[in-house]
């Protein structure tokens, strides 16, 4: 198991490391079929992924990933997003009355929170790699997701002793937490001090840098809870099979779904 776990994380990171080096239209593409395959495992859990309701996510999700193509990162600061989003909206509820009842409440709102939650927030990666110096800032969100979640599991492995959700995720320590924002903000330090002469900043901005991380670690511990408190209301383990070792999309991303527009907007604020 573990074996089968590291070759397909070694897999995984090697098609990052290629799409974020690259950038541009490969990386949207990939951010789009990942996106798609979350709303899929999402949708499954309520039931919705072979409906009316799925299909109409899906196929906003790709409007949305095409519009970025478009007109780029003002796309997804609302001037575009705000219409499509009411345009989703209109397409799920029409779905839903006339078909009436077919589905359930709870159905409806999981298409459209689907959107926001996979496709939204995950093309906050590609909007990352958009920026100046961004093929350097794009690996942040990775530090600080998947940096944090194995520092968090390494600390909280060796002297985890209080629990940090003791209903929800048993095995999450508060010192566990802890060693995660550090050890991402240090993992930052490192990968800035390496590269900051290729990215032309000064010692600051590298410090400015493990902030952002810090606060992304926070959120990215927020994500994984909250994709494993999705899981539990539906009881089920994992999202899906995809990745072997790892689960489904949503379950190797959860994080990163979090942490990627906080990067994003912080590292065009700050």
């Amino acid at each position: 198991m573990f074996q089968t776990r590291l070759l397909s994380g070694i897999v995984l990171v090697a098609i990052l490391l290629f799409l974020g080096i690259m950038g541009g239209d490969l990386l949207l593409a990939g951010l789009c079929i990942t996106a798609e395959v979350g709303l899929y495992e999402l949708y499954r859990t309520a039931g919705i992924e072979k409906s009316g309701l799925g299909y109409a996510g899906y196929m906003f999700a790709l409007l949305y990933f095409f519009g970025l193509k478009l007109t780029g990162m003002f796309f997804s600061q609302g001037i575009l997003l705000f219409p499509l989003a009411m345009a989703l909206l209109v397409a799920v509820m029409a779905v839903y009355v006339f078909t009436y009842p077919k589905y359930q409440a709870g159905q409806v709102m999981t298409t459209f929170f689907g959107f926001f939650y996979v496709a939204v927030m995950l093309s906050c990666v590609y909007l990352t790699r958009m920026l100046p110096n961004g093929i350097y800032y794009i690996w942040l969100i990775f530090l600080c997701s998947w940096g944090c979640d194995t520092c968090a599991y390494c600390v909280g492995m060796l002297i985890g002793r209080h629990k940090l959700a003791p209903v929800l995720s048993p095995k999450k320590s508060i010192e566990g937490a802890v060693g995660g924002v550090v050890g991402a903000a240090l993992l930052t330090l490192i990968y800035g001090f390496a590269l900051k002469g290729a990215m032309g900043i000064p010692a600051a901005q590298v410090y400015v840098m493990a902030g952002i991380s810090a606060a992304g670690a926070l959120v990215s511990m927020v994500g994984d809870l909250a994709a494993s408190a999705i899981k539990r209301n539906y009881e089920i383990k994992d999202y899906g099979k995809l990745i072997p070792g790892h689960g489904g999309i949503l379950d190797r991303f959860d994080s990163v779904i979090f942490t990627a527009p906080i990067i994003f907007f912080l590292a065009c604020y700050l």
